[in-house]
């Protein structure tokens, strides 16, 4: 008899996409319109060019990552030059999520993309609680 644990496989990167996106529309609804304008990207890590940039030489230490500017900074004068995008990073994700040990993946996965949309929005500590109460975690 084999164990369902031994027929498991790891989450891909259509799973962490779909609880990104879930967790997006989840948004209180002033805040997941803002969001629907955001493209979202799933990669296993960070291409090197860009830890490079960013100054990181371990692409486990990125889980995700903002590019783009904030709302709160943007002005009608500004010509975007690309869509403002969270990057979420399927193998650092699945690295904190194993050693955490204490939450599951779509809690893990929502607060990754909560405090990546945090950036674009310009959120405070404090608006990021309201949303993601991730200290209820540990």
């Amino acid at each position: 008899m084999t164990s369902p644990l031994l027929d498991a496989t790891a989450p891909d990167l259509d799973l962490i996409e779909d609880i990104a996106r879930a967790t997006m529309a989840d948004l209180p609804p002033a805040f997941k319109v803002l969001a629907a304008n955001v493209a979202l990207t799933v990669m296993d890590f960070a291409p090197e060019d860009l830890l490079a940039e960013i100054g990181i030489a371990d692409p486990f230490e990125l889980t995700g990552l903002y590019t783009g500017i904030p709302m709160t900074e943007k002005s009608t004068m500004d010509q975007a030059t690309a869509p403002d995008t969270i990057w979420l990073f399927r193998r650092p994700i699945l690295d904190e999520w194993c050693m955490r040990g204490t939450v599951t993946l779509q809690q893990m996965v929502a607060h990754v993309t909560v405090h990546e949309l945090a950036h674009h929005f310009g959120w405070s500590d404090d608006d990021i609680a309201t949303i993601d109460k991730w200290w209820e975690y540990d």
